[in-house]
């Protein structure tokens, strides 16, 4: 279940054991880039046996059945990791929810490719997952990624104010929510 996400441009792999070196390169790319919308790193974050771990734990939340998180690559260029997209915190009884988290190679911004990732991932969580929501926060000023998540019809539910520490600091939040399609 769950073995790839695709797109017209790109494949999603499941994040596991044995991508250590592409999540690697990914993340050594685009250090600078990403360093201002994440939280702070560790040297030791930059390691194979760091990216290792952070595999086998993304393995494990998928086989439980808790999150669902996917390496992106050119459907031309599979030997390099482009971006990341995932389900977090999948909660199911009533609530049926989860979080959606992505990051995008700083080179391929803007050519539309996170819009169709984020596509096909609230497809599967709405289609394959039967949950009810998606949310996902993005610091206001983090116009690109607001704009991704407009496009695909998130909607603002307003503001979480000093809502996660990113880069050293506590930031504001825009709290954006999908609803699957009634049916």
């Amino acid at each position: 279940m769950l073995e790839r996400l695709e797109t017209a441009r790109l494949v999603g792999l499941p994040a596991a054991p044995g991508l250590e070196e592409l999540t690697l390169d990914f993340y050594q790319r685009n250090r600078a880039f990403l360093a201002p919308f994440e939280p702070m790193r560790e040297e030791s974050f930059y390691t194979l046996e760091h990216q290792r771990t952070l595999l086998e734990e993304r393995e494990g939340e998928r086989l439980a059945g808790r999150a669902y998180s996917f390496w992106l690559f050119l459907r031309e260029e599979p030997e390099r990791a482009v971006g990341y997209i995932s389900l977090n915190n999948l909660i199911r009884s009533a609530f049926q929810s989860c979080f959606l988290g992505y990051k995008m190679d700083r080179a391929l911004g803007g050519q539309g490719y996170m819009t169709e990732a984020v596509r096909a991932c609230t497809e599967l969580a709405f289609a394959t997952l039967g949950l009810h929501r998606i949310e996902a926060t993005v610091m206001p000023r983090n116009v690109r990624s607001l704009r991704v998540l407009e496009k695909c019809g998130f909607q603002s539910e307003g503001l979480s104010r000093s809502y996660l520490q990113i880069n050293g600091r506590w930031e504001d939040h825009v709290h954006m929510v999908l609803l699957a399609p009634e049916k």
